[in-house]
């Protein structure tokens, strides 16, 4: 399950070990398992959770994995500081949205995606194939649609924003997928375009401009309708916080 579904469904995990990662990795990163503190033994862990000793130390392999932690001999499970943590792994990055939302950390997300984004539609506009374009303006298409809920809508911005990063022909492009996912699964969980006809109208067509300019081959006008859809996106984002008191 990706950040968005879980984000805006609310779906809960499903086996033992994800149970015991989610528990842990929502504790470090909430600030509940301090950094550079030694987390509880197996044996309290264990009996916490209601798991066997296997299934804990999967589950702290995979945190390990993520740099939350590191055990060490003779001394326990250390959480690591918070400038270890991979913040591009999926789950830290939920683990993170659902510690709370504020907008440091939309500022934050939407900073990286205006670093990185607009420069993966130019390289589109550079290298996309007729088939590419073709698949492009499909998607985009399919935003324009009144009977879009919020779950919907998100999924195809998802998939939109991915397949940018796919014609882009870059790979580390595409290796920013958990970020975009978090940065959409905070602006379509507070403030969706389904709220209205109006805005499903202005997303679509914010999204369509990219398209178009991709279609085009001017990497400059693509730039700029790409940043465009994320400050929107943001602006948006922002005055829901901002009226939630957040």
């Amino acid at each position: 399950m990706g950040i968005l579904e879980a984000a805006i469904t609310g779906a809960p995990l499903r086996t033992s070990h994800a149970h015991v990662v989610g528990q842990l990795g929502r504790g470090i990163v909430s600030g509940e398992f301090g950094e550079g503190t030694i987390l509880p033994g197996d044996e309290e862990l264990s009996a916490r959770f209601g798991v066997s000793r296997t299934v804990l130390r999967e589950a702290m392999k995979t945190l390990a994995a993520k740099s939350l932690i590191q055990p060490k001999a003779r001394v326990g499970t250390r959480v690591l500081e918070r400038q270890n943590w991979n913040l591009f792994d999926g789950d830290v990055l939920r683990w993170r949205f659902e510690s709370g939302l504020d907008e440091g950390l939309l500022i934050d997300l939407a900073e990286m995606r205006a670093a990185v984004e607009p420069a993966a539609a130019a390289l589109a506009a550079r290298h996309a194939t007729a088939e590419d374009i073709e698949k492009l303006f499909s998607i985009a298409r399919r935003f324009d649609d009144p009977a879009h809920d919020r779950v919907s809508i998100a999924n195809v911005d998802l998939e939109f924003h991915l397949a940018i990063a796919d014609v882009s022909k870059n790979p580390f492009m595409r290796s920013i997928t958990s970020l975009i996912e978090a940065a959409l699964a905070i602006s379509f969980k507070l403030s969706s375009p389904a709220s209205g006809q109006e805005m499903v109208a202005e997303c679509a067509a914010n999204h369509m401009r990219i398209v178009e300019a991709i279609a085009a081959r001017d990497e400059a006008a693509t730039r700029a309708a790409m940043l465009h859809v994320i400050d929107v996106g943001v602006e948006r984002t922002r005055r829901a916080l901002r009226a939630d008191g957040v």
